[in-house]
């Protein structure tokens, strides 16, 4: 396949070794920070077939809460043996295999950027079932894929969602975050913008609009944007959102020598939303076009070399959803043919193997 030496290179063994190691000690981490000295016990829900833990503690009043941990894996599995047992592994220091992580070729972001991400997991915004979306997840996905971009990974652009009431998740019972908190705390001059009609926006941006913060979830019957009380933000609808949303992972996205658990779209959903929404860009956003069919084509390639069944799946997923899902991603690969026409060909033939 001649454009994928142009999409990705692969990182060596030791790259992915030592992001391997990093993911379960930033997770076990994260797991340890979760349950430490609270009384409870580890619960699975089953949500459209898919497994995910809590940890499930009853609060002062009687109530039942619970803290997101993620979806069932076979890492995850075992660092809630590894707990039970009372045999967390940690590593004694996290920033310097970080370091080594990037120095060996793993993906990072920018320190601004991962400050405002990582300020929103400490308020527990991905407990709260949040996902970090747009090109900060793309990223992210290179580390867990053991590959590199070759482009589409540069943004000014900070993009979260959560589904908010309008998609069956496996969501924590009466999970709360304060992203606006989180968001301000942070002292980098990001304010919400305001509208006269609506209000707060879901959007914070700096005064040099040199950063941005965009709080997206999924369309309902209305498009406007609406407060969700549980994350005490505004959210703006999306079209088409739900398709990343229904089917999340996680991984760890790293600055420097920092790290963070966040979760994420299934990288193959997520290519495929891309898809669907490249010809629904404003006017002013057009030329964003470029990046999100390189972002697609990058996916596209990896899943049909390495998780095929994943890809079909998804394919089949969104071409059994209507003909304006169809429509829409028929559209989206004369988009990708404007710039990658090999890999548009055999999107192509994906989703005429893929309709219903």
């Amino acid at each position: 396949m001649a454009e994928q030496d142009h999409l990705f290179m692969q990182l060596s063994p030791a790259a992915q070794t030592n992001f391997a190691e990093l993911f379960e000690q930033v997770r076990a981490a994260a797991l340890a920070r979760s349950v430490r000295d609270l009384p409870g016990s580890f619960n699975k829900k089953i949500v459209k077939g898919r497994e995910y833990w809590y940890w499930q503690v009853r609060d002062l009043q009687g109530v039942n809460r619970q803290v997101y941990l993620g979806p069932d894996d076979e890492r995850l599995a075992k660092l809630i043996e590894l707990h039970s047992q009372g045999k967390p592994e940690m590593a004694s220091d996290l920033g310097a295999l970080v370091s080594a992580c990037v120095s060996l070729g793993c993906m990072g972001v920018i320190p601004q950027h991962f400050a405002v991400i990582n300020r929103m997991a400490e308020f527990g915004f991905f407990r709260a079932g949040g996902v970090l979306v747009g090109t900060h997840a793309f990223i992210a996905m290179s580390n867990m894929f053991g590959v590199r971009w070759a482009s589409g990974w540069r943004t000014s652009d900070v993009d979260v969602a959560h589904a908010g009431k309008n998609v069956s998740l496996a969501l924590a019972e009466g999970a709360k975050a304060d992203i606006h908190d989180a968001i301000t705390s942070l002292e980098m001059g990001l304010l919400p913008q305001q509208s006269l009609t609506d209000g707060t926006g879901a959007t914070y941006i700096t005064a040099k609009k040199d950063l941005r913060v965009d709080l997206l979830t999924v369309a309902g019957r209305k498009d406007k944007v609406y407060r969700f009380e549980p994350l005490n933000v505004s959210l703006q609808p999306l079209k088409f959102m739900e398709f990343s949303l229904e089917q999340t992972t996680q991984t760890v996205l790293i600055s420097n020598e920092q790290a963070v658990v966040v979760n994420i779209p299934a990288p193959m959903r997520y290519a495929l939303h891309k898809l669907v929404i490249m010809g629904e860009r404003e006017e002013s956003f057009q030329v964003k076009i470029s990046k999100d069919a390189g972002q697609v084509a990058a996916l596209v390639v990896y899943g049909l070399l390495r998780t095929p069944s994943a890809l079909r799946a998804a394919v089949k997923d969104l071409m059994g959803r209507g003909p304006g899902w169809r429509k829409r991603a028929v559209e989206g690969v004369e988009y990708v043919k404007a710039f990658h026409p090999e890999i548009a060909r055999q999107l192509q033939e994906l989703l005429r193997a893929g309709a219903p």
